[in-house]
């Protein structure tokens, strides 16, 4: 008899009962004369009694609002449709800006070295200088505002300034080519671009004002171009101004927050763009608030003590997330480069430089990290680490196992999961319950998750389609350029009327938590087997000899044979024997329906400029079809070690 599974960490007391957690629930129970057993009659609560939980939050989270609401949900059975917080006025950028003090705000660093410092009085004081040229320049509620822009202060300075006005901000980072740019800021129409003149990565300079020069002939809507100098090139772009010269520094006025009903738009953000030109899709700022607050303050416990870093781009939603720290009054550090430049160390060495007590990075770095053998455990002090978040793609059960052995025992390792969609998380950590190998720790509050089979019935400790079944305010409030709303209704609720399907292949735990298996679209189906990658890629993850793989099903003699591609280690070949071990592996710890038919080495393996593997990609090009927008990926090249392969031709 094999004994009972153990959590790998488990918080302690004080810190259970410290949390912003269990102080919420604590106010809920007293306050309303109930009784929670545990986190998941809580959760219960929280989506069966939507009006009541999303009003006590508000409250919780002291929401600076001009007017309340007349009704916190109304058309609750429409989804979508559903309309939250109706007649309520605020203003994003005005609740992140409430701390307007010397309290350091930002930290930003490059790869290159260069470091500055930004207090919260400076942050208000450059929004208040930014908003007003804006305003000069003939911005008003409504109009975009583009960033073509890497991770740096100016990019959140100039989001925060065009929410104050009412503006809706869309980013990408500057690592996007021309077609990319153009496909997303195309079709939105932005008024004012935020450019840089170049970037660092890797160890290099790059040169972006070519791009930016193209980018504004080929959008004719740009009629004011602003450059940050990041490079200290310049730039030839007629009618440009620098960052600097742009900027109303004499006789500012007064900064003005418009107040705003809670479902105006704030962001556009973009779907990858893999499989044709990326969704524009439209976020309200209410929404945006709420449920990024509602994801620190509870379920990250976020306090005004705490150094918060994301490594993410402009590009990724996790920007928009990282950002919206700045309304718990932490300090926020952002970072534009390489995760290992110059060396495996450069993130942990930041983390001790920084001081930094909340990490998130993505389930890449962390396999990454650990196929270079770092221990960061002896090798650096990471006193003040009490959190490390991961997303971007499942977190395998050998990276659950490297973080504690070889980071840090006592830490809460909270890998979560959403996305751009809904510019939050479905499932994600919680200080208050245990962190269980290879799952994610929770369902977020007031959000319905479920896990249906096929024939929409809801299981448990059984895989099926992640799927929401209630309204919830961070829902987008529709796609650019889609006025009747058919292509926001086919995305996502086209498979289960009034139902969000967000297309991951999911199952619920024994302990509550969530396994994401890999994308829907992505499932193998070997003998009518549905099968997620990230249960192969798991597998995978414990041979040392492999540093990356992708799996996709390869139409084969009228089913479906599942095919492995492998980044092995320099000086490695994939012999026999090397095949022999990475199919016994999988044999052993998943079915017979998981051993790849074929398994074949590559050089490389396409990822989006988010860093997500792009399996339908590699799927079309496999079977000689078109891949229609090659400038959403990082590595477009990398597609051609997929071609016509004669391995697969037999």
């Amino acid at each position: 008899m094999q004994p009972p599974l153990q959590p790998l960490w488990q918080p302690s007391t004080e810190r259970i009962n410290s949390s912003h957690m269990a102080r919420f629930t604590r106010r809920v129970e007293t306050e309303l004369g109930l009784q929670f057993s545990g986190y998941d009659e809580l959760h219960r609560w929280s989506v069966e009694h939507p009006e009541q939980f999303w009003q006590w939050l508000w409250n919780d989270l002291e929401i600076i609002s001009s007017r309340d609401c007349d009704r916190v949900l109304t058309d609750a059975d429409q989804f979508p449709g559903a309309r939250w917080f109706a007649g309520a006025r605020l203003n994003f950028a005005e609740n992140l800006l409430r701390n307007r003090s010397q309290k350091t705000a930002l930290v930003a660093r490059l790869e290159n070295g260069s470091r500055r410092v930004m207090s919260y009085a400076q942050l208000f004081e450059q929004v208040a200088q930014l908003a007003a040229a804006l305003r000069r320049a003939g911005v008003v509620k409504g109009d975009r505002v583009a960033g073509f822009m890497p991770n740096v202060p100016e990019a959140v300075v100039a989001m925060l300034a065009s929410s104050s006005i009412g503006a809706i901000w869309s980013s990408c980072s500057p690592d996007f080519g021309i077609n990319g740019v153009i496909d997303r800021f195309g079709q939105i129409e932005p008024k004012v671009l935020f450019a840089c003149d170049g970037y660092y990565y890797n160890g290099k300079t790059l040169d972006t004002s070519e791009r930016v020069g193209e980018i504004c002939r080929q959008i004719p809507s740009i009629r004011q171009r602003v450059i940050v100098p990041i490079i200290g090139v310049g730039t030839a772009i007629p009618d440009a101004l620098d960052y600097a010269d742009f900027l109303l520094t004499d006789n500012t006025p007064p900064l003005e927050f418009e107040q705003l009903p809670f479902d105006h738009p704030l962001y556009i953000v973009y779907s990858s763009g893999t499989t044709g030109v990326p969704k524009c899709i439209v976020h309200g700022a209410g929404g945006a608030l709420l449920q990024q607050l509602k994801e620190h303050r509870l379920h990250v416990d976020l306090r005004s003590d705490d150094v918060l870093f994301y490594f993410t781009t402009c590009g990724w939603m996790m920007w928009n997330w990282l950002v919206a720290g700045l309304a718990s009054e932490a300090t926020l550090v952002l970072y534009d480069g390489a995760p290992f430049f110059p060396s495996s160390s450069a993130m942990m060495d930041m983390v001790d430089g920084e001081q930094i007590s909340v990490f998130g990075t993505s389930a890449k770095y962390i396999d990454a990290l650990q196929k270079s053998a770092a221990t960061p455990r002896s090798s650096h002090q990471l006193d003040r680490l009490r959190l490390i978040l991961s997303t971007g793609s499942p977190l395998s059960h050998e990276s659950f196992r490297y973080v504690y052995r070889d980071i840090k025992t006592d830490i809460c390792l909270s890998s979560i999961s959403g996305g751009t969609d809904i510019l939050s998380c479905f499932v994600l950590g919680n200080p208050t319950t245990p962190v269980w190998e290879g799952e994610i720790q929770c369902r977020g509050l007031g959000m319905a998750v479920e896990i249906w089979d096929p024939s929409g019935r809801a299981v448990r400790e059984q895989k099926g389609e992640l799927v929401c079944v209630r309204p919830f305010p961070s829902a987008p409030i529709g796609f650019w350029n889609d006025p009747q709303g058919k292509k926001y209704h086919d995305a996502y609720f086209a498979a289960y009327p009034n139902v969000w399907a967000h297309g991951d292949y999911a199952e619920i735990t024994a302990q509550g938590g969530v396994v994401i298996h890999g994308r829907s679209d992505a499932v193998l189906n070997p003998g009518g087997v549905r099968i997620g990658t990230a249960e192969i890629y798991r597998q995978v993850a414990k041979l040392d000899a492999v540093l990356d793989s992708l799996c996709i099903g390869q139409e084969w003699q009228g089913d479906v044979r599942v095919v492995l591609f492998v980044v092995l280690r320099d000086a490695i070949e994939l012999d026999d024997a090397l095949v022999r071990s990475i199919r016994e592996v999988i044999r052993r710890d998943t079915t017979p329906r998981h051993v790849p038919a074929k398994v074949i080495a590559v050089t490389d393996i396409p990822r989006t400029l988010s860093g997500k593997i792009v399996e339908l990609a590699v799927r079309n090009t496999v079977h000689g079809r078109a891949v229609t927008n090659r400038d959403a990926l990082a590595n477009p090249e990398a597609l051609a070690l997929f071609k016509d392969l004669p391995a697969l031709m037999f």
